[in-house]
């Protein structure tokens, strides 16, 4: 299946990128393992006026550097010290605007999604979380910044469209210092699908 090009990622417009990140397939390949599935639910970042961005107001330390390279490149962070969080930079350099996948359908690799899941069976509970999505693809610190057109980590379009009507916007998941920000409607997610995460 064809790879998303680095020309989807260095797109102007990160919100309508997250929308049309829905319905596109995320793989990793580790140690010679595919996992991987299709995307369900995105949150998009923009870094210039988003106060729930980290890159908000060009603010750059040694975690957000990435965030102001060209798009296509995997910014990976750990929160509570405990969950690395998959994020993919867009737009051109310097802009510093980031894609979080929030939750996938698992459908490549399931023995092994299972057991990074430490799981028996193939339920939501296995990818439906940003936090999840990357203990079951093997995601960790030490791919911050890797090429998403490369042979690790990447996405591919398998010409399935979401329609507009099927897409979900609401509020991003534990935004609420971001003021006025924490309300713009940046969570998309696919409309009947059982994957996504049930964070309010």
């Amino acid at each position: 299946m064809p790879k998303l090009p680095k020309s989807f990622y260095t797109r102007a417009g990160v919100v309508q990128i997250a929308r049309d990140l829905l319905g596109k397939y995320l793989f990793t390949n580790l140690d010679g393992v595919i996992t991987g599935g299709k995307i369900v639910e995105t949150e998009a970042y923009s870094g210039e006026n988003d106060m729930a961005c980290h890159s908000h107001s060009g603010r750059r330390t040694a975690r957000t550097e990435i965030m102001f390279q060209e798009g296509g490149v995997a910014y990976v962070y750990l929160i509570y010290g405990i969950y690395a969080l998959f994020n993919i930079i867009t737009n051109e350099a310097e802009k510093a605007d980031a894609v979080l996948i929030r939750a996938i359908e698992p459908i490549e690799g399931l023995p092994e999604i299972l057991l990074r899941r430490n799981q028996t069976k193939v339920t939501p509970k296995l990818t439906a979380g940003p936090g999840l999505v990357t203990l079951a693809l093997g995601i960790t610190k030490k791919h911050y910044g890797t090429d998403l057109t490369g042979d690790t980590i990447w996405l591919e379009n398998r010409g399935e469209i979401i329609q507009e009507e099927q897409i979900i916007a609401s509020p991003r998941v534990g935004v609420d210092y971001a003021g006025e920000d924490a309300l713009l409607p940046w969570r998309f997610r696919v409309q009947g699908s059982p994957w996504t995460s049930k964070a309010k």
